[in-house]
């Protein structure tokens, strides 16, 4: 067995079988990607990033793994000829994980990953089979609200309109910032859908108006809740290599302070995906995806019932 495939999140030692209080589920799918390639190779990257991330959270009164079991699971693959299979594959291979007697993160990998994380979800007890329980608080650059894309309806870019095509609640969208005429529409006429676009919560004139809006919407939320988290919501600055950065986005900053004001409301936090990452020569992109999954590992454990 290579290296790569020792790797584990935070360069955390393992042992035993379980049971696990944390797992981390590579997912390497790239198959509708537009632009940039590479997230073949993303969840890889970030966990051998994730070794140079500091283990104290000034949330947790300890270092992580705060006498937790950690674990990092193999990564998902597939030899199917389909992307419909491809799909079907990941969410077989989820499903194990989905029994709410671990916290999932999973590191992806393109965002059409999503669609079958949600029908995975279906069978998760907090959800029951009632998948109009399920809110999911989607940070990104784009709407990702596309019917179809390059003539593909399981694409990258209509990974949150499939979700809902699924049959979830509510969808609350951080940091909107690329989108098309026909998502705009969609955006305003679905009431399923919210949406706090970049150009509001951070225009120079804006002041703190609409991101105060933002942290009231999120202590308002409750049931089920899963974040996806696709890296290009941040300032392409800071995620340079991800397929399609796109600037005007959040800072480090206001990720954490999002990600903390979500693990603190009255939600059940039942998981998070961190998606399209693509790493770079200068590591910055993949270092970043895994500052924001330890992040929410932090938050998920400093919230902990």
């Amino acid at each position: 067995m290579n290296e790569e495939a020792n790797a584990t999140f935070l360069g955390l030692s393992e042992s035993g079988k379980g049971p696990w209080d944390v797992v981390i589920l590579p997912i390497p799918f790239e198959m509708t990607t537009s632009w940039g390639e590479g997230t073949e190779h993303g969840p890889a990257a970030a966990i051998e990033a994730s070794s140079q991330v500091e283990l104290y959270d000034p949330l947790l009164e300890e270092e992580l793994p705060c006498g937790l079991a950690f674990h990092t699971a193999s990564a998902w693959g597939s030899e199917a000829g389909t992307l419909r299979e491809q799909l079907d594959s990941i969410r077989e291979y989820l499903f194990p994980w989905f029994n709410a007697e671990q916290f999932p993160i999973i590191l992806g990998g393109e965002h059409g990953l999503l669609p079958p994380v949600v029908e995975a979800l279906r069978n998760h007890p907090a959800i029951a089979d009632d998948l109009s329980k399920l809110t999911i608080v989607q940070v990104d650059a784009h709407a990702d609200l596309r019917d179809s894309l390059n003539g593909e309806r399981f694409s990258h870019g209509t990974a949150a309109r499939r979700s809902l095509d699924c049959g979830i609640g509510g969808l609350l969208q951080i940091g909107i910032r690329a989108y098309s005429l026909d998502e705009a529409k969609f955006m305003e006429n679905e009431n399923r859908v919210e949406t706090f676009y970049a150009q509001e919560l951070f225009s120079p004139s804006a002041g703190n108006t609409a991101w105060n809006n933002l942290i009231h919407r999120i202590s308002q939320l409750s049931g089920p809740v899963w974040l996806t988290f696709d890296i290009d919501g941040l300032d392409g600055s800071l995620v340079p290599d991800t397929g399609t950065p796109v600037p005007g986005g959040l800072t480090h900053w206001g990720a954490v302070e999002i990600i903390q004001e979500i693990f603190a409301s009255e939600a059940e936090i039942i998981g998070a995906d961190v998606n399209e990452i693509a790493p770079g020569d200068d590591r910055l992109t993949q270092f970043n995806a895994a500052l924001i999954a330890t992040k929410i590992l932090a938050a998920h454990i400093a919230n902990r019932d």
